[in-house]
């Protein structure tokens, strides 16, 4: 058994190894954290996969969608002048009609009466001027008659100015006989135009969209005119009314051609054209639209006037233009970034490199000059390249200029495994 001074001497050397052992270990597990990062990290790099898709020629067709409703080209809304009972109604719901037609008459027996009345009052008008055209004559050659008698020295002076003021006073009878007449005329044909509009008439060719009379109603247009019918004028021709967003409306113009679908009819485009841009604002929610009118052609009266139709205006044809993909103008690779400090301190982290990570792909914007970035894969290398771009049909854009070639592949995506 050792004895008190052998038992001290190896406790002295236990010491003396114990700071030699702590940093081997230390040193170990440097070691084989740092062999574990770099197999990690390259084992990253080279899990990196690229989307391409070469740049190509392609036809690019711009078009712009707006929403609105198919109505007729002309629409009449058809009231009553006159005040009295509809004793007739001859039209009906989607009645075709020509300009003349009769659509209802009101009763007429007062309205005979005036007519009656009127020419009645004609005639006595008439019987009026022959008088007053007799007692003219009459008076008149009273007057000579005194005026040669007073020029002889055997009438009076008196007697001279009597009959000339008879005779002036018939000039002027006749005159109002006369007016009187005119009166009577315009009378007569103010009863016979009242009576004239008793039966409603049909001032198109059309069809009856709506009717809203019926027979025995009381008409009292006196008070506001009553709308009793609506026509509709040639239903096979018809327009489609659509709000263009003020985004938009610099892209638009009388001429475009479009197509629109209907949803009775989901499974069939219609043909249109724009006849008219509209330069008043219309404004709803703090949307700012304009009108715009596109011309329908409508020969099987599929389409009805209240429709709501979404209508794909095109804008603008690009033949054989040089494009990409939209997706390549938003890619753009990671960018790298060091880890926080907080994950590696102390003598770990002052012997370990800090691993890289990745931020959000954020594509870059135009530059002063209008280029834009893409990136293109080149012998597996993702290289820069800057593009002006042109019109875009929502899934390709045209490339106007940059170092970029026809069978380019341009990257669209990335992914990296896990």
């Amino acid at each position: 058994m050792p004895d008190k001074t052998e038992i001290e001497a190896i406790a002295r050397k236990s010491r003396r190894r114990s700071p030699a052992i702590w940093v081997v270990a230390i040193a170990l597990v440097i070691a084989a954290a740092a062999i574990w990062y770099w197999q990690s990290s390259g084992s990253d790099a080279g899990s990196v996969r690229y989307t391409t898709s070469p740049a190509g020629r392609a036809n690019i067709t711009v078009t712009v969608t707006a929403t609105g409703t198919i109505e007729p080209v002309n629409t009449v809304e058809i009231s009553s002048e006159l005040s009295g009972t509809v004793r007739e109604v001859d039209a009906d719901y989607n009645d075709l009609v020509k300009k003349g037609d009769a659509l209802a008459k009101l009763d007429t027996d007062k309205l005979e009466a005036n007519v009656e009345h009127a020419r009645a009052t004609l005639t006595a008008r008439n019987a009026s001027l022959i008088e007053a055209q007799v007692t003219l004559d009459e008076k008149k050659d009273a007057y000579e008659r005194s005026q040669r008698l007073s020029d002889q020295g055997i009438s009076s002076q008196e007697s001279l100015l009597t009959t000339r003021a008879e005779y002036q006073r018939a000039v002027a009878s006749l005159d109002t006989a006369k007016a009187n007449i005119k009166v009577a005329e315009a009378d007569l044909k103010l009863a016979e135009t009242d009576l004239d509009k008793s039966v409603i008439d049909s001032p198109i060719n059309g069809i009856v969209l709506d009717r809203s009379v019926e027979v025995g109603q009381i008409v009292a247009a006196s008070l506001s005119a009553p709308v009793l019918f609506t026509l509709a004028e040639d239903l096979s021709h018809m327009n489609l009314k659509v709000d263009v967003d003020e985004a938009d409306i610099g892209q638009v113009a009388v001429g475009n051609e479009a197509q629109f679908t209907v949803e009775a009819y989901q499974d069939r485009s219609f043909e249109a054209a724009i006849v008219q841009l509209r330069f008043a604002p219309e404004t709803i929610d703090g949307v700012v639209t304009y009108k715009a009118i596109l011309d329908v052609a409508n020969k099987e009266l599929l389409l009805r006037p209240g429709m709501t139709a979404t209508a794909e205006i095109t804008v603008a044809k690009l033949d054989d233009v040089l494009a990409v993909p939209n997706a390549a103008l938003r890619f753009a690779p990671p960018a790298e970034t060091q880890q926080e400090e907080s994950g590696a301190s102390g003598l770990l982290g002052m012997l370990m490199p800090r691993r890289t990570s990745s931020t959000s792909r954020i594509p870059a914007a135009a530059d002063g000059a209008g280029m834009r970035s893409i990136w293109v894969l080149r012998d597996g290398i993702p290289a820069e390249v800057k593009v002006r771009t042109g019109r875009t049909d929502g899934s390709r854009t045209q490339i106007l200029e940059g170092d970029l070639k026809e069978g380019d592949a341009v990257i669209t995506d990335m992914d990296t495994a896990q």
